[in-house]
């Protein structure tokens, strides 16, 4: 009998192995099933009303319009798996097209060019003085310090263990003060408290971004929101090919072969699961000899709480199951990493975005003339509000299903603990009507135009069809502190058929909180059991060689 393989998680990183599988592998779709408790991972995008249907949510007073979750900044240059893999993926909407050359189509029709990244009290910081934020506002401290942990090889990431990006920059405080700070912590969702280690990563990866951060030029944007865009034609292809989808089955224990007494070798024997739609009813699944299982050890949006206009979100205060299940595997083997270091601490993690839908143009409009740039240009952050507020508003339309009277946007809080300044609580506790509330007085306060927003109030709410709470505990947690160890390997030392495949794996020089990261997991993990030469792994850019990026970059750092 022909192996199979079982996908814990139905994000892209599950539909990434699958396609590597039958692409690369030359195995037939039938042998593959995918297991997951929603459809979207990560990805967002969907009508607000299919989210109250899977594991966590519930019923929404209010389920009219959309829901974004969040969203995931693309690149062209440096997302090198993630092309690779869409390339061979067909368009739902553009006959003929792939889905990499369709992305990279509209991003070429409609490039980010970001005029209102940062605003403050006298509007966006383009004025051409020093706190325009084309100057970093870098001191010699902040560069030495920066420059030290940026050339810091890989071969000494060991002295970063456990070291915050706070601790890293405690000999100068003013780091966080720059226009730097503002539009990288916002741009990535870092936290002072998160990881120093990660940081580093993510300067070296993304220095071709440094020089443009203020323009997020580098931003490449779906025609759709991500989920349309990118994971409803890989499902559809994999359908097309015979990959099973189950959904609503938690997988909560592997089932390990225990003939071995000094434990060596990890062999899955099964799989122990929870049938959610059949009010939790226990199963297993057998895993034979042959079968390979790839597991996502951890997402960022487990435990998702949402809420609606006039309801707040209930915190859903259990540990993530995806990280429940990956601790399992640590109890029965050393070496597979350590799941509490990313989920045990939901301070260096949490977020709350919320998604407005409206019925008409006018509040889009409104953040358009404020912010001065057309829907698309990627990001606004209000670098004064106590919360710390960024709003997306994407190209419209943003879903399919948009009617064309109807706007989409979604904003952000990565202090949600922290008090509004308009609304008198903490971010986490306001109703989608109070977050959209504060966000209208934060609009009101950065608007210097001579007929300003705080006049068009009333008709703004007349065309407020919902707006959406999403609080999402381990946003971030990809960032947490961390040491050398805490990620498990893709394919761990002497596992005959377990891979993980996840933001929370450890592989060298990559960044995590990026779909490209998944990707390459899935194609490290394939390439691995089937024993295909990893010199045929997608190639990844190394700008942090190049001369000119590099010199570019350092002529930002005294900008």
């Amino acid at each position: 009998m022909s192996p199979r393989a079982y996908m814990i998680g139905a994000g892209i990183g599950s539909l990434a192995a699958a396609v590597y599988l039958i692409r690369d592998g030359g195995w037939d779709g039938s042998r593959i099933t995918i297991m997951g408790l929603d459809t979207h991972g990560a990805n967002d995008g969907a009508q607000a009303a299919d989210y109250t249907s899977e594991y966590g949510h519930g019923p929404l007073g209010n389920s009219a319009g959309y829901l974004n979750r969040g969203g995931r900044m693309l690149n062209e240059e440096t997302y090198e798996n993630v092309w690779d893999l869409l390339r061979g993926i067909p368009s739902l909407t553009t006959p003929g097209t792939s889905v990499t050359q369709e992305i990279l189509d509209f991003d070429h029709a409609h490039p980010t060019k970001d005029i209102g990244r940062l605003l403050d009290a006298r509007g966006p910081r383009t004025r051409g003085d020093a706190d325009d934020y084309k100057h970093m506002q870098f001191d010699t401290t902040d560069r030495i310090l920066l420059t030290k942990l940026m050339t810091l090889p890989e071969s000494r990431e060991a002295e970063l263990n456990g070291v915050s990006i706070e601790e890293w920059f405690a000999e100068s405080p003013h780091f966080f003060t720059t226009n730097f700070w503002y539009m990288w912590e916002t741009t990535f969702a870092f936290l002072r408290n998160n990881s120093a280690m990660e940081l580093r990563r993510y300067m070296n990866r993304m220095i071709l971004e440094f020089s443009r951060i203020n323009t997020l030029e580098g931003v490449t944007r779906t025609p759709y929101n991500q989920y349309e865009s990118i994971i409803l034609p890989l499902r559809a292809w994999l359908s097309e090919h015979g990959v099973s989808f189950v959904t609503d089955r938690m997988v909560t224990a592997f089932v390990f072969d225990e003939s071995d007494p000094m434990r060596d070798t990890i062999r899955v024997t099964g799989l122990e699961y929870l049938d959610v739609a059949r009010d939790g009813a226990p199963g297993r699944i057998d895993v034979a000899e042959g079968d390979l299982v790839f597991c996502t050890n951890g997402s960022i949006t487990d435990s998702t709480s949402l809420g609606d206009l006039d309801t707040a979100i209930v915190e859903d205060e259990r540990y993530a199951p995806s990280a429940a299940l990956w601790r399992q595997a640590t109890e029965h083997f050393y070496g597979l990493g350590n799941p509490d270091a990313f989920f045990g601490d939901r301070t260096q993690s949490e977020w709350t975005s919320f998604t407005v839908t409206t019925n008409n143009h006018l509040l889009v409009n409104e953040i358009a003339a404020i912010t001065r740039q057309a829907p698309g240009n990627a990001l606004n952050t209000f670098i004064e509000s106590n919360a710390l507020i960024s709003l997306v508003v994407h190209h419209q339309p943003h879903f399919a299903a948009q009617k064309p009277n109807e706007t989409v946007f979604w904003g952000y809080s990565l202090y949600p603990r922290q008090k509004g300044d308009i609304v008198n609580k903490p971010f986490i506790e306001m109703t989608g009507r109070e977050m959209l509330t504060e966000t209208l007085g934060q609009l009101a306060k950065v608007d210097t135009r001579a007929v300003t927003i705080d006049t068009k109030t009333d008709a703004i709410w007349a065309s407020v069809v919902n707006v959406i709470p999403a609080h999402m505990p381990y946003a971030s947690a990809l960032f947490a502190r961390r040491s050398k160890g805490d990620r498990p390997d893709v394919v761990p030392a002497n596992s005959v058929n377990l891979a993980f495949i996840s933001q929370f794996v450890e592989m060298p020089f990559d960044m995590v909180f990026t779909e490209q990261y998944s990707v390459r997991a899935a194609q490290i993990a394939v390439y691995r059991f089937l024993g295909i030469d990893e010199a045929r792994l997608t190639p990844l850019h190394h700008y942090e060689r190049d001369p000119r990026v590099l010199a570019k970059a350092a002529l930002t750092m005294f900008r």
